[in-house]
């Protein structure tokens, strides 16, 4: 029987197929052999060798059996798989990201540590971090600005010596008025760049506070969320006691403030930081303008987004809000500035609260 079916194999029409052209391969060997040793042994080696054939058969069978079992399943299961994965959105990337996890350990260590209620720890966790970071990141920048601020007599008298130069050269080499006014502002650039270096005092490192103040602001609202929602498993032990750790009005951290306090009194501090930043005796560019009119805005906008957040993130920007303020209305300071070691300029006083006053009520209450 093994015989008839292997001639009736080697009979078959050839397929393309490459596993088909293996095995067919593998049977017209196993046949060559097959024959050989049928002619030149005895009945008991023949035997011996058709055992040999029909096993070296059936594991040729199960192997091609289960080429096509892998051939037939591997790729549905592939794209099925392709198809049921999703990509996490940009808000989920953020919610389990490294900072985000930092920022929550840190909430419940300094918790745990100090042994407060959690409105106290939010409170003082959030003094700590602005008093720890962002405050000589912001006497850093008015030292910065101060520097700048010096260096305007200096780059006005520049400005004019070249304005003379390049209007003296234009008229030896016939320039026209588009030309000069590109080879005025190509050298000024030149030399503000120049003087910046030399004071090392340039613009944009008075931006550096920006760059770390706002991400560490964002890391800390997600970690607060995240724990006041119970979004992780170990959060939710830590979501039952904020629950019962507020206070007054607010005795449910996890739940919005229903009564506005906390976010109409934040979008007031934000405003009061706002117009102190307007009221100073400098006058404010275009540009200025532009970003105080645009930051008002955003502190409007965050009456009624505080009004549905958790009231521990609510909290949590108020106090930030506050400290802000305050660490504004220090940077003003004479005393604090001179141990800050900032430059004095020109729009300095030496009554600055004093000053302030009267300039807020001259412009909203006169």
């Amino acid at each position: 029987m093994l015989y008839q079916h292997l001639s009736r194999a080697m009979h078959m029409p050839i397929r393309i197929s490459k596993h088909e052209c293996r095995l067919k391969s593998q049977k017209r060997v196993l046949s060559n052999l097959f024959h050989t040793k049928r002619r030149g042994l005895r009945d008991g080696q023949h035997s011996q060798t058709v055992y040999v054939a029909s096993g070296f058969e059936n594991r040729l069978a199960r192997s091609s059996l289960f080429d096509q079992r892998r051939t037939l399943t591997s790729g549905p299961m592939l794209s099925a798989a392709s198809v049921t994965a999703e990509r996490p959105g940009w808000y989920e990337s953020i919610a389990d990201s490294a900072p985000v996890h930092m920022m929550e350990n840190v909430l419940v260590v300094v918790q745990q540590t100090t042994g407060l209620p959690w409105w106290a720890s939010v409170l003082c966790t959030t003094v700590a971090l602005r008093t720890a970071i962002t405050l000589p990141l912001a006497a850093y920048q008015m030292s910065i600005i101060a520097k700048i601020e010096t260096l305007q007599p200096e780059i006005e008298g520049l400005a004019k010596r070249l304005r003379y130069e390049v209007s003296v050269r234009a008229k030896q080499l016939g320039w026209s008025e588009k030309i000069a006014r590109f080879h005025f502002k190509k050298n000024l650039r030149r030399i503000v760049s120049e003087l910046y270096i030399r004071d090392n005092c340039h613009p944009f490192k008075a931006s550096l506070v920006i760059w770390v103040q706002i991400p560490m602001w964002v890391f800390i609202s997600i970690a607060m969320r995240n724990l006041s929602l119970g979004v992780t498993v170990s959060a939710k032990a830590i979501q039952q006691e904020l629950a019962t750790g507020g206070a007054l009005w607010f005795p449910d951290l996890t739940m919005p403030d229903t009564l506005w306090v906390m976010p109409v009194s934040l979008g007031l501090v934000n405003l009061v930081i706002v117009e102190i930043f307007a009221l100073r005796k400098i006058e404010l560019t275009k540009f200025q303008k532009y970003v105080t009119n645009f930051i008002r805005g955003i502190s409007l906008v965050m009456i009624p987004i505080a009004a549905t957040v958790p009231s521990s993130m609510a909290l949590y920007w108020l106090s930030s809000s506050c400290v802000g303020l305050g660490h504004n209305l220090l940077l003003r300071s004479p005393r604090f500035r001179r141990v800050c070691r900032i430059p004095q300029t020109k729009a300095d006083s030496d009554t600055p609260y004093k000053d302030i006053a009267s300039a807020f009520i001259a412009k909203y209450f006169k």
